[in-house]
């Protein structure tokens, strides 16, 4: 974004030093430079923390006046509110928190750049699927985006089909499905979709993660449900709004007593496939997909 608003994207006015190899003289020299192909520069000290404590004083008479067409950039990983410098860039400056972005304002972030970077509304559904298929890494967020607006083109929103089917892969939406069909009890696409899995070569420990990603929200879900609606716990534990209408009926389907033995027998699963079930874990898979869907093994 920054790069953008500076230099948009011209790599020619773009310079990038190392902390460690780099002089005071040598930063102030590139601000100061006037390129041949832009009227403007973006200058970018990587790791900085050591060059700020070593050049603090230098830094303070260069935040004090600028370089009227140049910006620099220090990225640090602590910059104390006391010191001098610190108050020059709040009075002069700008400084940009660029800590980890978790829960609600990751996805504020996914949609908003979204919108403002590539024109297109990501729908909250699929903001959700999509930092949980690729992470809280802004970059990678950033890269999959871009893939997702020019997948969806002229449409102009990408929605969560589109994330299952271009971020995911078949293998995670067949994933999706096969826990869908078990929550529906429809054991025989649950089962055949597994073995379609296994069978291309999909760890097992990373199946049980998508069941368990899908049911522990039924499982919170059945214990918020004591204090109110099972629509509004279902919806509360996070559960996609299209797929709330299923979970109700999967719930109450179950009943109380056995929709409270969901997140134990997920904690069992994980245990057993890691050494403590000596049984193969297809089978131990095939069990969990039966028991999930409601129905008691001999």
């Amino acid at each position: 974004m920054l790069r953008q608003r500076v230099i948009a994207d011209d790599d020619t006015c773009l310079t990038r030093f190392g902390a460690k190899e780099t002089t005071l003289q040598s930063v102030s020299d590139e601000l100061h430079t006037v390129s041949m192909w832009g009227d403007r520069r973006l200058v970018v000290m990587d790791n900085a923390d050591e060059f700020v404590t070593k050049y603090r004083p230098g830094l303070e008479k260069l935040v004090d006046k600028p370089a009227k067409k140049s910006v620099l950039v220090l990225d640090v990983s602590t910059f104390p509110k006391t010191t001098k410098l610190c108050k020059l860039v709040a009075a002069k400056g700008l400084e940009i928190d660029c800590s980890e972005l978790k829960g609600p304002q990751l996805l504020k972030w996914a949609q908003e750049t979204t919108k403002e970077t590539y024109g297109q509304t990501l729908s909250r559904d699929a903001a959700v699927l999509l930092i949980e298929l690729v992470g809280d890494e802004l970059g990678m967020l950033d890269s999959e985006l871009a893939k997702l607006a020019s997948y969806v083109g002229a449409k102009g929103k990408i929605e969560i089909d589109d994330v299952k089917s271009l971020v995911g892969g078949w293998r995670t939406e067949t994933t999706w499905a096969m826990a869908d069909a078990a929550r529906d009890n429809d054991l025989d696409f649950a089962l055949t979709a597994l073995d379609q899995l296994l069978t291309a070569g999909e760890p097992p420990m990373k199946l049980l993660g998508g069941i368990s990603y899908v049911f522990k929200k039924y499982a919170i879900a059945t214990d918020l449900s004591r204090t109110g609606s099972l629509e509004q716990a279902l919806r509360q534990a996070g559960v996609f709004p299209m797929a709330v209408n299923a979970g109700q009926t999967y719930l109450r389907r179950l009943g109380r007593n056995k929709a409270e033995q969901i997140l134990q027998r997920l904690v069992r699963i994980d245990a057993g496939m890691k050494g403590a079930n000596p049984l193969p874990e297809r089978i131990q898979l095939e069990r969990l997909l039966v028991e999930l869907a409601g129905n008691e093994l001999s």
